[in-house]
């Protein structure tokens, strides 16, 4: 797919994943955000794209925003799977910033896979070296994109983006294009190392 969008000019007025996601969805593709929180994901990709489609959202509080805000949007739990979707059913489902809460990793992503044409995946990264830096002093990482302590947190499967590129492999899942940011700006260089969220663009092999 190739989108009618750049993100670099949406990164000015949006937060910068958003607009990423946006330059990997092509104009009026139908889409599928799970985990969708308040539906900002979504709202932002019909504005801006024409966009159509349904968000997933566990969270009572979240389902009731995305209700009054005109988000399309089912109330379900994601490890329950993606059985009532039929295959190849969206041009991209999107799961931002959720995998790391996921129990059963490997069975959404190939969920996804089964659903999508194309997947959009991101996540924080747990090499990068402010967490480091925090386990060497013997703690937990805290951070904006990791905000919870270790007794709260719902985060059960926290990776790296070495970690993600392996998994991939393994899983025959072809990438299609990744990026990887911090603090605004995109990171090339030794990226599992200083890249903070990573963001990725998939296939099915």
């Amino acid at each position: 797919m190739v989108s009618n969008v750049n993100y670099t000019n949406l990164v000015t007025k949006y937060r910068q994943d958003f607009a990423i996601i946006a330059g990997w969805v092509s104009f009026g593709s139908k889409v599928l955000d799970l985990g969708c929180g308040d539906g900002s994901l979504l709202q932002f990709l019909r504005s801006s794209l024409e966009a159509k489609g349904y968000g997933v959202e566990k969270d009572d509080a979240n389902w009731l925003v995305c209700m009054q805000n005109g988000t399309n949007v089912i109330q379900m739990d994601l490890e329950a799977g993606l059985s009532g979707f039929e295959d190849q059913s969206f041009d991209t489902v999107i799961l931002s910033q959720t995998l790391q809460a996921m129990h059963n990793t490997e069975e959404i992503v190939q969920e996804m896979l089964r659903v999508g044409r194309e997947i959009i995946v991101t996540f924080p990264n747990f090499g990068y070296w402010r967490n480091r830096l925090q386990i060497t002093n013997g703690n937990m990482p805290v951070s904006k994109a990791l905000p919870y302590q270790w007794f709260n947190t719902p985060n059960v499967h926290l990776c790296t983006i070495n970690d993600f590129d392996e998994f991939c492999k393994n899983h025959k899942i072809s990438v299609i294009e990744r990026k990887v940011i911090t603090e605004g700006n995109e990171v090339n260089f030794m990226p599992n190392l200083l890249g903070n969220l990573a963001m990725y663009r998939l296939k099915a092999s």
